[in-house]
């Protein structure tokens, strides 16, 4: 860490050059009520050994996956990371190189680039993908963006209230100054009924967004959906668990013409919530709206094969009015870590580990049932993730009871849906054991209620 000291007369000089009286002028295009009028509440100063030591204190206060046993999700998983990942992930010239933006950037990238885009295209059944973006959430951004440009007449999008509510924010956030209406259609015990969808649909419709899973983990069939979809004239988005199509169907093969998911389940630690992966991809029809970078395979003049970035639609150097997009870098290295992930997995080893977590997913639902404090609170098909209703309507506490206990019990679900307050979304992935399981559901059923912990 570098500290650059600027004495009292630095200041005095740097203040005359720009016209100012004192450093409290700079502020003063902040409303006074806004500032704060105290010091900051930070120690005295400290010597350099005195204050690693207290860093380290602080440091030593975090509790993270190694310590505790966690069920949280909701988009940010605890899967297993190959050692192998780390291992070439972090060699210099993968860690080191700037991301490119130019066609005759190194070939060693290039394929990378290239080998992710085709795993990408082979598991979601579209014909190109980008490499990459940089979250779920603003993937999902992008591809709403695309269907508004290729539906431009029209000025509104449909999504589901199962849809990841981070992901929803992010829309309306992007939308509210577009003059595109955003329209939300509610789901009955957790999954979308086809005959309200289709009353939300309408020849305004640019673009739907279908989930699968969806945000509460339950599989449903968004065939339906999207065939209502497009027979309105709407694009068809997906947001896709990429685990997860080692056993489920690809969206391409239910009819979604962009596919985005998180890149986080796959190599890459959760890293205090980011950065993480946004993977998209997309019919050949669309492609030419897709921002980011395509990397192509050919032939050099000697014949001999080679890669080449054959697209880069959003540069705003290029492009200028017409970039499809003004995101200035990629992910590139958490790109690579999904390649090197999806490499040593294969076809079967996703199949097994998604087959792993459907197995733990049900065993957790099983044992829920019968009388107990906690029960599953939808009846359909889950996958890695599961709502559990708490009868006695004390969801804060018995997360705190589960966390003094070394569980990380899941997601209160009132952060985002009111409706659902005693309830919480559980995550179970690869890493659970059956005994982490059972010690969930154990300490879930003896939490100590409101009033037997006042009484302690």
């Amino acid at each position: 860490m570098s500290y650059l000291f600027n004495t009292s007369e630095d200041q005095r000089e740097m203040l005359h050059a720009i016209g100012a009286e004192s450093i409290d002028d700079l502020f003063t295009g902040i409303p006074a009520e806004l500032r704060l009028q105290r010091p900051l509440a930070i120690p005295a100063p400290m010597a350099e050994a005195e204050l690693t030591r207290h860093l380290q204190q602080l440091a030593g206060r975090n509790q993270g996956t190694g310590e505790l046993v966690c069920f949280l999700g909701g988009g940010a998983y605890d899967h297993f990371v190959p050692a192998v990942v780390d291992a070439l992930a972090s060699r210099g010239e993968f860690y080191t190189s700037y991301t490119p933006y130019q066609p005759e950037v190194s070939q060693g990238n290039l394929q990378v680039m290239f080998e992710y885009e085709t795993m990408v295209c082979q598991l979601t059944g579209m014909d190109v993908s980008n490499a990459s973006l940089y979250d779920g959430a603003s993937a999902c951004v992008e591809a709403v963006l695309l269907g508004l440009a290729a539906n431009d007449a029209r000025r509104q999008v449909l999504v589901s209230d199962s849809l990841h509510p981070e992901y929803r924010q992010a829309l309306a956030t992007y939308l509210q100054f577009l003059n595109i209406e955003l329209i939300t259609c509610p789901t009955r015990d957790g999954r979308l009924d086809l005959a309200l969808w289709q009353q939300h649909l309408s020849e305004q419709v640019a673009c739907v967004v279908l989930s699968q899973p969806n945000f509460f983990g339950i599989v449903e069939d968004c065939a339906p959906y999207a065939r209502s979809a497009k027979q309105s004239g709407a694009i068809v988005v997906a947001v896709a668990d990429f685990l997860s199509m080692g056993i489920l169907q690809s969206p391409g093969d239910w009819g979604a013409d962009v596919v985005v998911g998180e890149g986080q389940p796959l190599g890459i630690p959760l890293q205090f919530g980011g950065p993480y992966l946004g993977i998209m991809a997309c019919r050949e029809a669309l492609v030419r709206r897709m921002p980011g970078r395509i990397a192509g395979q050919t032939l050099d003049r000697d014949g001999q094969r080679c890669w080449v970035l054959t697209l880069q639609t959003r540069e705003q150097h290029i492009r200028r009015d017409k970039a499809t997009s003004n995101i200035c870098t990629n992910q590139g290295l958490l790109a690579l870590r999904a390649t090197i992930y999806l490499s040593l997995l294969g076809p079967q080893g996703l199949a097994e580990t998604a087959t792993q977590i459907a197995w733990k997913t049900e065993y957790l639902r099983q044992r829920l049932a019968g009388p107990q404090r906690w029960q599953v609170a939808y009846c359909s098909g889950s996958w890695r993730e599961i709502v559990l209703r708490d009868q006695s309507h004390d969801v804060t506490g018995a997360l705190a009871y589960a966390r003094q206990q070394g569980l990380l019990a899941g997601l209160p679900l009132a952060r985002w849906y009111p409706q659902l307050a005693d309830c919480l979304l559980v995550a179970v992935t690869e890493q659970r054991s059956r005994q982490d399981i059972d010690r969930l559901v154990q300490v879930l059923n003896e939490a100590p209620l409101k009033r037997e912990a006042a009484d302690a």
